[in-house]
C-alpha cells in the first residue's frame, strides 16, 4: 500500500500529463492540453498545405501534425535552455511541462539575483534565435526541398517568432524579467520589480489587441476569424499571467508578517493519558489552547474546550482528554522559529487547518491556525458564512 505522500506524488505526476522521460536529469511531461493545440494546428494547416502542395492529398494533415510536433520541439528547446542555464547557478529544476500555451519550467527553491534572473530568462529566447539561425543557414544551402523544405522554413520562422515574442518586456514573458530585474536592482525589492513587470505585461496586451484587432477594424478590414481567435486566446493568457504575477508579488511582499511564533496563539501540551480534569486545571477558560501529545512527545490533537465543559464534573477525572479532542494531521507541527516562504511551503504540504508550534526542545508553545496565516498574507479576514 502506498503512503499518502506517495499517492500525492503520483497524483501530481498524473496532473502533469504524459511523462516523456528525462533530459539532463530533468523530468519532461506532455500535458493533455497540448493535444488541443495539436488538433487546432492540424485542422487549420491541413487544408492550407493541401492547397499549397496538392500532391500530398490527405497526407497534408500528417504534415500539419509534424508542424505541431516541431512547435513542441521548439518550446522544449526553449524550456531546456532555461533549465540548463539555471543549473549553472545550481538552481534545481523540478520539471518541464509542454502544454496548451507552449510550456513552462518549474524550479525548486533557489536564491535569485537580478543578474542571474535575467540570464536564466533570456536563455530561452536566445536558444530559439540560435535554432532559427541554424535553420536559416540550412535553408540557404538548398539542401532541402518539398515537404522537408516547408517544415524547415516553418521551424525557422516559428523559432524566430517564439524568440521575438518572449523578449517582449512584460510578465509572464521572459522579457518581463528584464523589467523586473531593472526595478529590482534600482529599488532593492524583487516584489516591486515583479509588480512593475506585471503592469508592463498588461500594457503589452492592450497594445497587441489594438494593433491586431482594433486597427484593422478601424480601417474597415475585418481580420481573419482564426487570427482573431488566436489573438484573443494569446492576449487572454498574457493578461492572466501578468495579473497573477502582480497578485503573487503583493502576497510575497507580506511574507515578513508570516511567523509561526508571531501568529500562533498560546498553547500548552498534555500527554494523551491526561483527563478532562487535568485540562481544566491548566486552562480553565480555554486559553491557552491545549494540544495532546503522544508518548513520543509529538503533537497528536487539539482539545475542544466546549466539549470539556459538556463533561459532568463528576466524570471529569475519569474522562480521557482524547474524548474531547480532534486529531491533528500527521506531522502537523512546526518549529516556533519558522517563518516566511519556508513556513508557507511546509504548511502547503500538510492537511488540516491547525498546526502545533514547538520550541527547540519539542515542547508545545502555541497553536497556529491556517486562517491566521492566510489573513497575514492577504490582509483580509475570512468570510464567514451565515445560516438562515
Amino acid at each position: 500500500m502506498s503512503s499518502p505522500s506517495t499517492q500525492h506524488h503520483t497524483q501530481s505526476k498524473k496532473r502533469d500529463g504524459i511523462p516523456l522521460g528525462r533530459i539532463a536529469g530533468i523530468p519532461v511531461y506532455l500535458a493533455y492540453s497540448w493535444f488541443v493545440i495539436a488538433a487546432f494546428t492540424v485542422i487549420v494547416y491541413g487544408p492550407v498545405l493541401m492547397d499549397y502542395m496538392p500532391y500530398l492529398n490527405n497526407w497534408a494533415y500528417f504534415v500539419a501534425l509534424c508542424i505541431a510536433l516541431l512547435l513542441a520541439l521548439s518550446v522544449l528547446i526553449h524550456e531546456l535552455a532555461h533549465a540548463l542555464s539555471a543549473k549553472a547557478f545550481k538552481w534545481p529544476t523540478e520539471k518541464i511541462v509542454l502544454n496548451l500555451w507552449g510550456g513552462h519550467t518549474q524550479f525548486e527553491n533557489f536564491t535569485a539575483s537580478p543578474g542571474r534572473s535575467v540570464v536564466v530568462a533570456l536563455a530561452g529566447p536566445a536558444s530559439n534565435f540560435l535554432v532559427a539561425g541554424v535553420m536559416w543557414a540550412v535553408m540557404s544551402t538548398d539542401l532541402l526541398s518539398g515537404v522537408s523544405a516547408t517544415l524547415g522554413d516553418i521551424l525557422m520562422r516559428a523559432n524566430l517568432l517564439i524568440g521575438i515574442f518572449n523578449i517582449l518586456p512584460g510578465m509572464p514573458l521572459d522579457g518581463g524579467r528584464l523589467v523586473e530585474s531593472a526595478v529590482w536592482k534600482a529599488t532593492g525589492s524583487q516584489d516591486k520589480g515583479t509588480i512593475a513587470a506585471g503592469w508592463s505585461g498588461r500594457i503589452i496586451v492592450v497594445v497587441l489587441v489594438i494593433l491586431f484587432i482594433g486597427v484593422p477594424l478601424i480601417s474597415g478590414a475585418w481580420p481573419d476569424l482564426t487570427f482573431i481567435v488566436i489573438t484573443v486566446l494569446v492576449c487572454g493568457f498574457l493578461w492572466m499571467g501578468a495579473s497573477s504575477s502582480i497578485h503573487h508579488a503583493k502576497l510575497r511582499s507580506r511574507l515578513y508578517l508570516v511567523s509561526a511564533a508571531g501568529l500562533a496563539e498560546p498553547a500548552l501540551g498534555v500527554p494523551n493519558s491526561a483527563t478532562v480534569a487535568d485540562v481544566l486545571d491548566i486552562s480553565p477558560t480555554g486559553s491557552p489552547a491545549v494540544v495532546i501529545c503522544g508518548p513520543d512527545g509529538k503533537p497528536q490533537g487539539v482539545v475542544d474546550f466546549s466539549a470539556t465543559l459538556a463533561v459532568p464534573a463528576a466524570a471529569s477525572t475519569t474522562t480521557p482528554v482524547t474524548a474531547v479532542s480532534h486529531a491533528l494531521a500527521a506531522g502537523a507541527y512546526v518549529p516556533e522559529w519558522s517563518k516566511g516562504q519556508e513556513l508557507i511551503q511546509y504548511l502547503a504540504r500538510l492537511e488540516g487547518g491547525e498546526y502545533a508550534v514547538v520550541d527547540h526542545n519539542g515542547i508545545v508553545t502555541g497553536l497556529l491556525r491556517q486562517q491566521a496565516v492566510v489573513t497575514a498574507i492577504t490582509g483580509k479576514e475570512a468570510r464567514r458564512s451565515g445560516r438562515a
